[in-house]
């Protein structure tokens, strides 16, 4: 049974809505808000920390917070503070969830001319959150953020010139500003920049070049170009065939929930490419898929279905709400990377 799912998220190309607080979803896109980074502070000297909510660990001699530190110091002016109570008052696991305030916060840090802060502003009115939906000036905020060489800015870019939101629809335009982002170690726009080889979308289909960015971008982590260079692997195209190589990638992607992968690894298992056949764990994957919201495995589900005992699919389903419950973790942990 052949399993056909390649995909890019990030591009909307069948894709699905990333349901997270810090991401935008327009028709399938994500655009992403940035993540505060001491770096690009400006000539602040100040001490700076951040919020355990935000990132669970240190950066350098940025420390954690409480909460009163954090909006004290915000208060006072810091702009790295700032951008951590904006991100904060745009988390809807907690109490304090407020679009309106997150908009406020980022646009005090944003005018003093930090970097991820004019990203988030960007985010927020081009996805309509505290504010009513503004492109002209989204793409303002998002000018800014790139001259200053800021790596989302220039993927955020790309997403619009991609899809047409605010500027004409231009291919070409997209993939430099993915390039741009890419060579800045931005690893969504790595794994952009890689679709675009891979689909000759605004620069001339080059199936090796696309492994070599999706390679990039799979070794910062990123799941869907784990996904997107395994499905090269899987095939054979760009890249010698090596369904080792295609199973390892796939189970990387499919840990962090990213359903095309976990469809892809349920296939391998079931068909024995790059691992022992296994059904159960096959049918665990593609079920947990199936929970996510993607239920572009059913067809393979219920093939397996009929394979398995009753025994066997209640230790299934009960192994893919675990996998859920773990990616879910894995995943806000890695979007909110300090």
């Amino acid at each position: 049974m052949t399993v056909t799912l390649k995909n890019n998220e990030s591009l909307g190309v069948r894709a699905k809505k990333i349901a997270n607080p810090l991401s935008l979803a327009i028709l399938g896109l994500c655009l992403w808000m940035a993540c505060s980074r001491p770096a690009f502070a400006g000539n602040q000297t100040l001490d700076r920390c951040s919020m355990a909510i935000v990132t669970s660990q240190s950066v350098g001699s940025t420390h954690i917070c409480d909460p009163k530190t954090i909006r004290r110091l915000a208060q006072q002016g810091h702009v790295f503070e700032q951008n951590q109570l904006g991100m904060v008052s745009m988390l809807v696991i907690g109490p304090g969830y407020d679009p309106a305030q997150a908009l406020k916060w980022f646009e005090q840090a944003a005018r003093k001319g930090y970097a991820p802060a004019q990203v988030n502003l960007a985010v927020m009115y081009i996805n309509g959150w505290g504010t009513p939906t503004n492109y002209g000036t989204a793409l303002r905020w998002l000018y800014e953020a790139a001259n200053r060489g800021y790596a989302r800015a220039y993927y955020n870019l790309g997403i619009l010139y991609q899809q047409g939101h605010g500027v004409p629809k231009d291919q070409a335009e997209a993939f430099r500003y993915f390039r741009k982002g890419a060579e800045a170690g931005d690893s969504s726009a790595q794994t952009n920049l890689g679709y675009m080889y891979d689909s000759g979308l605004g620069v001339a289909k080059d199936l090796q070049a696309a492994a070599e960015w999706y390679r990039k971008a799979a070794d910062n982590g990123n799941a869907l170009a784990q996904n997107n260079l395994a499905d090269l692997y899987l095939r054979g195209e760009g890249v010698p065939p090596d369904d080792a190589t295609a199973f390892r990638l796939f189970h990387q992607a499919a840990a962090q929930g990213q359903t095309g992968a976990r469809i892809k690894l349920g296939y391998m298992y079931s068909a024995g490419r790059g691992t022992p056949k296994d059904l159960v764990t096959a049918y665990s994957w593609i079920t947990a898929a199936a929970i996510a919201g993607d239920a572009r495995g059913l067809d393979l589900q219920r093939s397996l279905e009929s394979q398995l005992s009753a025994s066997q699919i209640a230790q299934a389903k009960e192994n893919a709400r675990k996998l859920n419950v773990e990616a879910e973790a894995e995943v806000s942990a890695q979007l909110l990377q300090p």
